[in-house]
């Protein structure tokens, strides 16, 4: 078994070490801005439908993209908008 040695590397340049890690936790989530998140009215009888298809995929995406539940996800897409 070896023992432990120091190594020789040292960060010099903490700002830039900083600013790095910040940036590692941003998000960017770009939403089209034509995408209708309700659809209009079908002229139909009966329940509306709430959201579009896309709007739901939306959702669906995020939820298993960020492993949250689906109320949670719900959540997060409507503080995001």
């Amino acid at each position: 078994m070896s023992s432990w040695a120091p190594t020789s590397d040292k960060t010099t340049n903490w700002s830039c070490c900083n600013d790095g890690l910040k940036r590692r936790g941003s998000l960017s989530i770009w939403f089209d801005p034509e995408m209708v998140w309700t659809p209009p009215p079908t002229g139909q009888r009966g329940r509306r439908q709430q959201f579009t298809n896309a709007a739901i995929q939306t959702r669906l995406t995020l939820k298993v993209l960020f492993g949250m539940p689906l109320r949670q996800t719900t959540g997060f897409v409507e503080s995001l908008l």
